[in-house]
């Protein structure tokens, strides 16, 4: 009775056992951002999720897709501007998950299929570029590769966001070339600044110079300025220069003295006669 009794007990607990582990492969939990694939006997059935739901163990299978938006790091690729220039790109992308039936079923591995069809493209895009282009206008590139990853992508039910040109390497030589062509971009606009200067300084000198030659005293004043600017400088000497009403004073008695000249050889003459 007592071999019975044992026997019995060692049976349901097997049965229990077998029970749980049945419960425990048939209830799935997956979380909000997550859905959940399901295969009846090889046939997809839908997917599922978010929270708990049941499969039919042996009979169904669930793969767990991830809707998340993933960076994908695409590696540096070497290839050859439309121009001939040799150059190293590297770009990162962003993507996710929107039809996670069409994920598991049309592609094996999606994340790699992902990057392969980045790195192809990024070759193919840079290569039909100018380097003017790939350096001043990154963003027409960058929409061109979106377009591109995200049509060649969209069957596998992918979504690219965005694509980005991270970094752009340039040989040493091209970049000791742009180095002087840059240089000298700066000075051809440092010169036609600095003539351009010139220019409106001498335009603002003739306009003074013919202010003043309507006013002469504006000329004394400015002689006057000057002399106090000077000033200022212990170590110079200042020497007066005479003033103009002088100047005009010494001509009126030379002329005065001219006419008295005139005058007196006119007397002479008349005397002799």
């Amino acid at each position: 009775m007592v071999a019975l009794l044992g026997g019995s007990t060692i049976v349901l607990a097997i049965v229990l056992l077998f029970v749980l582990m049945f419960l425990a492969s048939a209830i799935k939990i997956v979380k909000e951002y997550e859905r959940a694939v399901i295969f009846r006997l090889g046939r997809v059935v839908g997917a599922r999720g978010p929270g708990i739901f049941f499969i039919i163990p042996i009979f169904e299978k669930a793969i767990v897709i991830d809707l998340r938006t993933q960076v994908l790091d695409v590696p540096v690729q070497e290839t050859i501007t439309r121009d001939n220039v040799p150059v190293r790109v590297n770009a990162v992308v962003y993507f996710r998950v929107i039809d996670p039936i069409k994920t598991v079923t049309q592609v094996k591995n999606f994340i790699m299929a992902t990057s392969q069809i980045s790195q192809t493209t990024l070759r193919s895009v840079i290569g039909q570029a100018h380097l003017d282009e790939l350096l001043s206008a990154r963003d027409k590139l960058n929409l061109e590769l979106q377009k591109i990853i995200d049509e060649a992508t969209d069957p596998w039910g992918i979504k690219v966001s965005t694509v980005e040109i991270k970094d752009v390497e340039l040989p040493s030589g091209m970049q000791r070339a742009m180095a002087r062509q840059a240089e000298a971009e700066r000075e051809r606009r440092a010169r036609i600044t600095l003539a351009e200067a010139e220019r409106q300084a001498a335009e603002k000198l003739a306009e003074a110079a013919e202010i003043i030659s309507k006013h002469p005293m504006a000329l004394q004043l400015r002689t006057l300025q000057t002399i106090s600017d000077v000033a200022g400088d212990k170590s110079n000497v200042i020497v007066l220069p005479i003033p103009m009403e002088m100047l005009k004073l010494f001509r009126g008695f030379a002329e005065i003295a001219e006419i008295a000249k005139e005058k007196l050889k006119e007397e002479a003459r008349s005397k002799e006669e």
